[in-house]
C-alpha cells in the first residue's frame, strides 16, 4: 500500500542522525539540517578523538569539512513545518488504523492517545504508559468509552424513571389541589350559611330583647303619666277648694258665712294611684345568662376549635376563664399595652366610712392597712363592712377605666361590685367579694390566683405580682386584671353585661396593706 503524502513528507523532516522528526532543527553552512542536540553530540564525540579538533568538523551528510565549529542557529521555517507535520502524524493510515482527528495526539510525545489512565482519568499514549503511568490502571480508550457509555445509559434511564415519578407526583398534587379547593368551598359554604343563620338569630334576639325593654319602659312611663294626670286633677280641685275657703274666711257677715259654709262641698278622698313597677330583672338576667354563654362559645370555644392557641408576642399568654369570663389575648407590645391602658387611668380614693373597723385608712385616703391591734374609733355615720373590706368612693358606669394598686403581700382580694354588696359575712367566708352575681374579684394567694364570681372560683397558676392593674371596659362588659413587672401580663378577664355602677372594692388579710397608685 502506498504511503500517503504525509508519510513522504515525514521522511524529509527526519534528522539523519536520530532518524526522528527534527527537534529544534539547525542548518549548517553546507545547507543540511540536523537536530541541534544531535549535531552537537556528534561534534563533541569528534573532539574527544585525539587531534580531532585540529582536523576540523565534518557534516555527517556531505562530509564537508569546517576548520572551525560552525555557529548553530535555529531554522525557524523548518521548525514550523516540523510542528505541523507532528500535529498531523497521528492521523489513521489505511484501513487497519483508526483515523485520528486533529488534536488527538499526546501534546508531550506526539503519539496517538490510544490508552486511558483510570487513576489520572485522562487519555495517554504508549510513551506516557512507560514513563508516567507504568503502575496505573490502564485500559484501551475504546473499552473505557464503552464502559462510560453504559454508565451514562444507566444514568439516563434513572433520570427518565425519576422524571416519570415526578410527573406522576405533580399530577397527584394537581388532583389534590382541586380536591382541597372543592372541599374547602363546600365547607366554607356550609359555615357561611350557619353563621348567617346565627347572625340572623342574634339580630332577632337583640330586636326582641330591646323591644321588650322598650315595651316595659312605655308601660311604666304610661302608668307614671296617668298618675301624674290624676295628681294634677287633684291639685286643681284642691286649688279651687282652697280659693273658695279663703273667700269664705274673708266674709265678715256671720249669717252669710254660716250659710255658705254648709254649701262648701267636702273634700273627696283622693283616687288611688296606679302601681308603677319597672323591673327588668326578668328580662335582663335571662338575657345576660344567654349572652354570657354565647360569648364563651364564640370567644373561647369556637376560636380554640379552629386553631391552637399561640403565645402572644407581647408575653400576654393565655387567659384562664370561668363562667362569665372570656379569653382575651393582648396584641400590643408590652410597653405599648400599658401606655394604652394608662390613657384611661383613674385616681381612686378609699371611702373610710365603709372600711371595716380593723382597717386603717390614711389621711389622703390612698392607703389602707389591716391592723388587728388598732380598732378604728371614728364616729359611726353609716353602715360599714363586717368582713375586712373597704369600698372606693368612685363608681363607674360608662366608658373605659383603669387603675393600679400596690400590694404589700399576698392574701388580698381586689375587684368591683354593684352598690348593693352585703355588709355582713356571706356563706361562711371571710369576704363577700365574688360570692354573688353582683361582684367580681381576684384573690391573690401565696401560690396562685383565684377568680371569684357567683360563689365559684377558678384557680390560675401564674406568677405573683405585687403591682396589679385593673381595666374596666364597662360598655363592652370586660373586666381584666394585669400583672405589672418588666412586661404587662394579662392574668385574667371576665366578660359580662354590667347594668349598675361598679365600685372598686378590696379585702385585706391581717397585716396586709394596699396602696392606690396616683398619677398626675
Amino acid at each position: 500500500m502506498a504511503l500517503p503524502a504525509s508519510g513522504k513528507l515525514e521522511d524529509k523532516l527526519q534528522c539523519s542522525i536520530c532518524l526522528e522528526l527534527f527537534r529544534v532543527p539547525v542548518t549548517l553552512p553546507c545547507g543540511h539540517n540536523f537536530c541541534k542536540r544531535c549535531i552537537s553530540d556528534h561534534w563533541h564525540k569528534q573532539e574527544q578523538v585525539p587531534g580531532g579538533a585540529k582536523k576540523g568538523y565534518k557534516c555527517p551528510e556531505c562530509r564537508r569539512d569546517f576548520e572551525q565549529r560552525p555557529e548553530l542557529e535555529k531554522n525557524i521555517t523548518l521548525c514550523t513545518v516540523v510542528e505541523l507535520e507532528r500535529a498531523g502524524v497521528t492521523r489513521v493510515l489505511g484501513t487497519e488504523r483508526c483515523e485520528v482527528a486533529h488534536g488527538e495526539v499526546c501534546p508531550q510525545h506526539g503519539r496517538p492517545l490510544e490508552l486511558y489512565c483510570q487513576d489520572e482519568q485522562r487519555c495517554i499514549c504508549c510513551v506516557c504508559t512507560l514513563q508516567q503511568c507504568q503502575r496505573h490502571r490502564r485500559v484501551l480508550c475504546e473499552q473505557e468509552h464503552s464502559d462510560k457509555q453504559n454508565q451514562l445509559k444507566g444514568i439516563l434511564e434513572k433520570a427518565q424513571e425519576e422524571s416519570q415519578r415526578i410527573k406522576q407526583e405533580m399530577q397527584e398534587l394537581e388532583e389534590r389541589t382541586h380536591s382541597i379547593k372543592d372541599a374547602s368551598e363546600r365547607h366554607r359554604s356550609v359555615i357561611l350559611s350557619k353563621f348567617t343563620v346565627l347572625r340572623k338569630a342574634l339580630e332577632d334576639f337583640q330586636q326582641q330583647t330591646t323591644a321588650r325593654i322598650e315595651q316595659e319602659e312605655r308601660a311604666a312611663l304610661g302608668r307614671i303619666g296617668e298618675n301624674w294626670n290624676l295628681l294634677k286633677d287633684r291639685l286643681d280641685v284642691l286649688g279651687q277648694h282652697r280659693e273658695r275657703a279663703q273667700q269664705l274666711l274673708a266674709c265678715p257677715d256671720h249669717r252669710t258665712f254660716l250659710q255658705e259654709f254648709h254649701q262648701l262641698p267636702p273634700l273627696e278622698s283622693p283616687e288611688a294611684l296606679l302601681p308603677v313597677e319597672f323591673g327588668l330583672d326578668s328580662i335582663v338576667k335571662p338575657s345576660s345568662e344567654i349572652l354570657t354563654n354565647i360569648s364563651r362559645l364564640l370567644l373561647v370555644d369556637l376560636p380554640g376549635s379552629v386553631a391552637p392557641r399561640a403565645p402572644d408576642p407581647a408575653g400576654q399568654g393565655p387567659v384562664h376563664l370561668h363562667g362569665t369570663a372570656v379569653k382575651v389575648e393582648a396584641s400590643l407590645p408590652k410597653c405599648q399595652l400599658r401606655a394604652e391602658l394608662l390613657k384611661d387611668h383613674r385616681n381612686l380614693t378609699f371611702d373610710p366610712e365603709t372600711a371595716n373597723k380593723y382597717l386603717v385608712v390614711s389621711k389622703g385616703h390612698r392607703r389602707a392597712k389591716h391592723s388587728p391591734g388598732a380598732v378604728c374609733r371614728r364616729q359611726e355615720q353609716g353602715p360599714r363592712f363586717e368582713p375586712w373590706q373597704v369600698l372606693c368612693t368612685q363608681g363607674y358606669d360608662r366608658g373605659h377605666h383603669y387603675w393600679e394598686v400596690k400590694l404589700s403581700s399576698h392574701s388580698v382580694i381586689l375587684g368591683v361590685t354593684y352598690p348593693g354588696l352585703p355588709w355582713q359575712r356571706q356563706q361562711g367566708h371571710k369576704f363577700n367579694i365574688g360570692l354573688d352575681g353582683s361582684s367580681w374579684g381576684l384573690q391573690v394567694r401565696e401560690d396562685c390566683y383565684l377568680a371569684w364570681h357567683k360563689g365559684q372560683a377558678e384557680k390560675i397558676q401564674e406568677r405573683l405580682y405585687k403591682n396589679l392593674g385593673v381595666s374596666l371596659d364597662y360598655t363592652n362588659g370586660l373586666l381584666s386584671f394585669y400583672g405589672l413587672g418588666e412586661s404587662t401580663h394579662l392574668i385574667y378577664s371576665f366578660h359580662s353585661i354590667f347594668t349598675e355602677p361598679l365600685y372598686p372594692v378590696f379585702w385585706l388579710c391581717e397585716g396586709r396593706e394596699v396602696t392606690l397608685c396616683y398619677r398626675e
